[in-house]
């Protein structure tokens, strides 16, 4: 009876070094760090212990967050200093979420590069959160108005399959169909009796110099235009 439960203290002390190790890691205890700090109107249920991201690695947690006054709150982040040289002075910090229904995460968007290095206690540059009320809002507003596009559609596609329309009746009648293609050719026959009548004009000598006249016109404009793009 003693051997066991030796046995079991010394496997509970096992997991318990296991498990302060882990959580330790997670909270960067055991890691080189330093610390920044952002301040926002609203962390839109970010909590502390939440991980920071720069380009999508976990590099720190939130340490802290505190209400500075009735429109701002400070977070403060302890961020590992294998990283320190990659975030800049102009580096945004910005609140997201770990997929549309996960935890808040503080995201490090990386500046320029041009910039130095941020220092112990910096504080960045901050944008407002997306909130997740607001996504689904807008994914709302989507569906409905594709929900209305569809009924519309589903009713001209009814309408068309049952004779309803001067389209259906186009689509469906060859009569109709015929009789527009009369139309087109006869639009074409007249349009090319009217080119003929204009050219015969041309060559009558009563309008003649009318015609030479608008000619004169026009090439004096067209060298008026030459001249202007030479000069210019």
């Amino acid at each position: 009876l003693q051997w066991k439960l030796g046995l079991f203290i010394i496997s509970a002390l096992i997991l318990l070094v296991l498990g302060l190790f882990y959580v330790g890691k997670q909270k960067n205890l055991f890691d080189a760090s330093f610390r920044l700090s952002a301040v926002f109107k609203n962390v839109s249920g970010l909590k502390t212990g939440n991980n920071v991201r720069f380009g999508g690695i976990n590099i720190g947690t939130v340490e802290r967050i505190e209400l500075i006054t009735d429109t701002s709150v400070m977070v403060g982040m302890t961020i590992k200093k294998a990283v320190h040289q990659f975030i800049h002075q102009d580096a945004i910090a910005g609140i997201g979420s770990e997929g549309l229904m996960g935890d808040r995460v503080v995201t490090i968007i990386p500046g320029t590069g041009q910039a130095a290095a941020v220092k112990q206690g910096s504080v960045l540059v901050s944008l407002p959160p997306v909130e997740t009320d607001q996504i689904l809002a807008g994914l709302k507003t989507s569906a409905d108005n594709a929900a209305i596009i569809t009924d519309q559609l589903a009713e001209v596609a009814y309408k068309l399959n049952n004779g309803h329309g001067v389209l259906s009746r186009l689509l469906s009648d060859s009569g109709m169909s015929n009789n527009l293609n009369t139309t087109m050719v006869n639009l074409k026959k007249g349009s090319a009796g009217l080119k003929d009548n204009m050219e015969a004009a041309k060559h009558n000598f009563l309008l003649r110099g009318y015609f030479k006249k608008k000619k004169r016109a026009e090439e004096k404009k067209k060298k008026a235009e030459a001249a202007d793009k030479v000069n210019g």
